[in-house]
C-alpha cells in the first residue's frame, strides 16, 4: 500500500509556483494577487480562508482578504463583487462557502467574472471543463488529478466509482474521470444517496472517489484488493481523548481499507492540502491569461 501523500507533493507544487513567482519578480513583472471573501464567521470557513492566505505569503503572491458581517445583504455581496471584477489588479478571487442564508449563491456565483473565478464554480467554467477546454478547474477535483498524475496511477479503462454528486467535487470528478487523456479514460459510475445496492458497485471498482462527509462510511468489505481510494470526506468527530476533544476523520474507515488498498489518501494530509496548491496554481494561471490578453 502506498500513501498519496498531499501534504508532501502540495508543497512541491507551491515551491514550484514560488519558483515561476521568482522569475516574474525579476523580470519586473506583476505577481499573481488573490482575494477571498468571507462572509460571516464560520469557524472551518476561518480557517480555511486563512490556509489560502498564508499560501498565498509562502509562493509570493499578493492577497486581499475582505471580511464581510454575517448580516451582509445579498445586494452588499453583489456590489463587492462586481468591485473585485472591476479590479484591474486582482487576478482571481473566491467567495467562501457556505453563504448566510440571506445571500442566493447561485447568483453571487453567476456574478463573478468567469476570468478570474479561480475556484473554477461559475457555468462557463464548468460548461467548458465538460468540453474538455481549456480553463479552471475546480481546486478539489484538480488536486486529485495531480495525485493520481504525479504517483502515476493508472486510470485508462479503469472502473471508476465516485461516491457523491456535489458541483464541487463529485459531478466534475465524474466528468473529469471518463475524460481523454490522463488521468482519465476510465469508465465512472456516479453514486449517490439514492444508489441502491452501492456494495455491490463499489466491490468492482479499481479507483473509488469519496466525498460523502459521513465519517467512516466506506468499509473493507466495500472494496475489492488493490484499490485506489480517494477520501475528500473531512468530518470533525467528537473524541474525547483526543486533545484538541475531536479528530478529523474521512469518509473512509482508514486502518481497515488501507489494508486492502494499493493507493489511498490519508486524512487529513491527502486531499485537502492539494485544493491550496492548486488554488494558487488557478491563480497563477488567471495572471498568465491575463498578460498574454494584455500583449495582445
Amino acid at each position: 500500500m502506498q500513501l498519496l501523500d498531499g501534504k508532501k507533493v502540495s508543497d512541491e507544487i507551491k515551491n514550484e509556483i514560488a519558483a515561476e513567482v521568482q522569475k516574474m519578480k525579476d523580470n519586473n513583472e506583476k505577481v499573481p494577487h488573490l482575494a477571498a471573501v468571507i462572509v460571516g464567521n464560520d469557524g472551518a470557513s476561518l480557517t480555511y480562508v486563512g490556509s489560502k492566505v498564508k499560501a498565498c505569503e509562502k509562493v509570493g503572491f499578493e492577497s486581499t482578504l475582505v471580511k464581510m458581517p454575517s448580516t451582509t445583504s445579498e445586494t452588499e455581496l453583489l456590489k463587492k463583487i462586481k468591485e473585485l471584477n472591476e479590479d484591474d489588479n486582482i487576478d482571481g478571487f473566491i467567495v467562501q462557502l457556505p453563504l448566510p442564508d440571506q445571500i442566493d449563491t447561485q447568483k453571487v456565483l453567476m456574478a463573478i467574472d468567469p476570468s478570474k473565478d479561480v475556484d473554477g464554480f461559475h457555468p462557463e467554467n464548468f460548461g467548458k471543463m465538460a468540453l474538455d477546454m481549456t480553463t479552471f478547474i475546480p481546486a478539489t477535483p484538480f488536486g486529485i488529478l495531480e495525485l493520481l498524475e504525479r504517483y502515476n496511477v493508472e486510470t485508462k479503462g479503469k472502473h471508476t466509482v465516485v461516491i457523491g454528486r456535489s458541483h464541487i467535487v463529485g459531478r466534475p470528478m465524474s466528468i473529469l474521470m471518463g475524460r481523454k487523456g490522463f488521468p482519465g479514460n476510465s469508465t465512472v459510475t456516479l453514486t449517490h444517496s439514492h444508489t441502491k445496492n452501492i456494495t455491490q458497485i463499489t466491490s468492482q471498482a479499481d479507483i473509488i472517489i469519496t466525498a460523502l462527509g459521513v465519517p467512516n462510511y466506506l468499509k473493507a468489505e466495500m472494496v475489492k484488493d488493490d484499490v485506489v481510494i480517494i477520501d475528500v470526506g473531512i468530518t470533525r468527530v467528537a473524541d474525547e481523548r483526543a486533545e484538541k476533544g475531536y479528530v478529523i476523520t474521512g469518509d473512509v474507515d482508514f486502518d481497515n481499507v488501507s489494508k486492502k488498498a494499493s493507493f489511498i489518501t490519508p486524512v487529513p494530509g491527502g486531499v485537502g492540502p492539494m485544493t491550496i496548491a492548486m488554488l494558487m496554481k488557478n491563480t497563477l494561471l488567471a495572471r498568465e491569461q491575463k498578460r498574454l490578453k494584455t500583449a495582445l
